[in-house]
């Protein structure tokens, strides 16, 4: 049975402080970061302080989800970084009590967060998503003057659409435009050429005046008194300058919410499992209306294909003929003719094609962001407690409290999250990846993780031992530190110097004779390094007692025999013999062909040192033994 215990008490209280503080901070940053996105939609639109307010508020409401996982991330890791850190950490554990068992409080806590983020996402998160898409929607079509783009048509104004091929930002003037407007309905447009002009608002923010030089206007002229004539008579004029009224009411007024009914985000689960349904529903309806179409024209009906069948057997029996002698026979306008009939119905083929791709693959894009949207209110809920079991056993393991080094790892484990769940939506929203993997993807990398760091954590492992990795790293690459022996200042034991020159004397022989047996200059055997490992253990007896007599002479006052000592090389005594200790992990490194070559030219490397090694030790034997002679 479960009991609140004291430490439980003592740790939530430091987590819950902490987790405020982070949470606050964390949401300023998401805030700050989609503020800068949409910067251009609230710069320069004279939006009142009430409107600003709904902005921000909803903003708020919005990233509350994703502020949770990273302020429980950071407060867990300095928690127990504080905690390690005074070596409270230390005295739980001298208690009796593992490390699983102080995250008892903080897991249910964590859990409680979990269930909240969830129905807070399910309930509240998609009323703030519409609004916020609402407000972004209503900024635009604030002051229409801002927001034309260069290159593309806008519709922002009602009943036209303007095209700009440049504009200066500076003074305001638009170059190369084209305007469509329509009134009434299609018959009734207008297009407008001009090489510049200039869009402004009037002063009662009612009206939008359009001003254009030197430009052309084309205006169809249809209208009750010509009837429903096929002949519809157009009007053109050529101007110099022409000023354009547009109704525009600038005042800022929130759209209909109906443009946004599709967007997955503002709905909640119940609500997308039901319009993900009625979405299945039309667009299955649809791709079986085509496929329908597409059997009628390739597969048409057995008696008609039966009929159709007989026509041409009668045909064939009639007269043999190519199609290709037919088409050398008509006249050169015929032929063409021919021609841009095929091509105009293939053409025709391919737009409609082109047509049908398009609603089904709108169709399987709608769907696909309903699973998404789906999928996520349950993922960015479950990353609380992900993130939990990352960040605590990381403060465990690091022991650093403060604001430092546990705000760098957080944002480093943040970083790797948001590139792989963002990777992953983008990928699923557009078809690439199937949904489950694309939003699977960030777990797959968090939760082993967050596994493995919790078992090093309670193991009391070092993983961020930084003199581990770089010994590792040293003992791969074959690096070494250079011997250091300084002189005592007080010397307990005097050295046997003539019984460490008769050592080193025999040893010099032994040395002769080890490296004209083992020609370690040339390359290592294959078959001996990975599949009949054999032990060196000379070369192991070699260096222990030249050890032994390095320890020895170094209580010794000579400073030639101190110099010649810090001459002596750190051996490695079994990376020339073979690359791992375990049999069958040489055999795999010989499996596994670049891995195999590596260590094969790095043993080959070993050897040579060895040999290098060797010679260094002999000289400094013989300079030693002369050092004691002389004394």
């Amino acid at each position: 049975m479960f009991r609140i215990k004291k430490l439980d008490i003592f740790i939530a209280k430091q987590f819950g402080m902490l987790f405020a503080g982070a949470f606050f901070i964390s949401l300023f940053v998401l805030m700050m970061q989609f503020l800068w996105k949409y910067v251009d939609e609230l710069i320069g639109k004279g939006l009142s302080l009430e409107v600003m307010g709904q902005f921000f508020w909803y903003m708020g409401l919005m990233l509350i989800p994703q502020a949770l996982p990273l302020s429980i991330l950071l407060s867990s890791l300095i928690t127990y970084g504080n905690l390690g850190e005074s070596s409270e950490l230390t005295a739980i554990k001298a208690a009796g009590i593992s490390l699983i068992k102080s995250f008892r409080g903080l897991i249910v806590v964590v859990l409680l967060i979990t269930v909240g983020s969830f129905f807070f996402q399910n309930y509240v998160g998609p009323d703030a998503q519409k609004h916020i898409a609402q407000l972004l929607i209503s900024m635009k079509q604030k002051s229409p003057e801002l927001e034309i783009p260069e290159g593309v048509f806008y519709g922002g104004i009602p009943q036209t659409n303007l095209y700009v091929e440049k504009k200066n930002l500076e003074t305001g003037h638009l170059y190369n435009i084209m305007v469509y407007r329509m009134t009434d309905s299609y018959e009734d447009q207008a297009i407008i050429l001009a090489d510049s002009g200039m869009l402004q608002s009037t002063a009662e923010k009612k009206h939008l005046i359009l001003n254009l030089w030197s430009g052309e206007w084309f205006e169809n002229m249809r209208s009750s008194e010509f009837g429903n004539s096929a002949e519809v008579p157009y009007r053109r004029e050529t101007f110099v300058h022409k000023k354009i009224v547009i109704d525009f009411d600038a005042d800022f007024s929130l759209t209909d919410m109906g443009g946004i009914s599709n967007n997955a985000r503002t709905k909640s689960i119940s609500k997308i499992r039901k319009d993900k349904d009625s979405l299945i529903h039309v667009f299955d309806s649809v791709g079986r209306a085509y496929y329908k179409d597409a059997q009628m024209v390739y597969y048409p009906s057995p008696k008609l294909k039966k009929t159709e069948t007989e026509q041409a057997r009668k045909i064939a029996a009639a007269e043999s003929f190519s199609i290709d002698s037919i088409y050398a026979k008509l006249p050169a306008d015929q032929r063409r003719m021919a021609v841009d009939r095929a091509l105009s119905s293939v053409q025709q083929e391919i737009s409609d094609l082109n047509f049908k791709s398009m609603i089904t693959s709108d169709g399987d894009r709608l769907i696909r962001q309903h699973d998404i949207e789906e999928i996520n209110k349950y993922l960015l809920a479950l990353t609380c407690v992900i993130f939990f079991f990352i960040g605590a056993p990381l403060g465990a393991i690091i022991r650093k409290g403060g604001l430092g080094v546990p705000i760098i790892i957080s944002v480093i484990v943040f970083i790797v999250y948001y590139i792989l769940d963002n990777t992953g939506y983008r990928m699923a929203r557009q078809g690439d990846w199937a949904i489950w993997f694309g939003k699977g993807l960030s777990p797959a990398v968090l939760i082993p993780t967050a596994i493995f760091f919790t078992y090093k954590a309670n193991n009391d492992s070092a993983v961020f031992n930084i003199d581990m990795y770089m010994n590792l790293l040293m003992r791969m690459f074959g690096l070494r530190v250079k011997r250091h022996i300084s002189s005592k200042e007080v010397i307990i034991n005097t050295p046997n110097y003539q019984e460490d020159a008769a050592i080193l004397s025999k040893m010099n022989e032994e040395l002769v004779a080890y490296a004209r047996k083992t020609n370690l200059k040339s390359p290592p055997n294959i078959v001996n390094t990975f599949f009949r490992y054999q032990p060196d253990h000379e070369v192991e007896r070699i260096n222990n007692e030249l050890e032994a007599v390095i320890e020895d002479l170094g209580n010794t006052r000579n400073r030639g025999i101190m110099s010649e000592l810090n001459r002596y090389p750190i051996m490695i005594t079994k990376a020339h013999t073979r690359p791992f200790e375990r049999k069958w992990m040489n055999i795999v490194a010989a499996i596994i062909i670049p891995a195999g070559l590596f260590f094969y030219f790095r043993m080959w490397r070993f050897r040579i040192r060895l040999y290098r090694d060797l010679k260094v030790i002999k000289s400094a034997n013989e300079n030693i033994i002369e050092e004691i002679k002389k004394m």
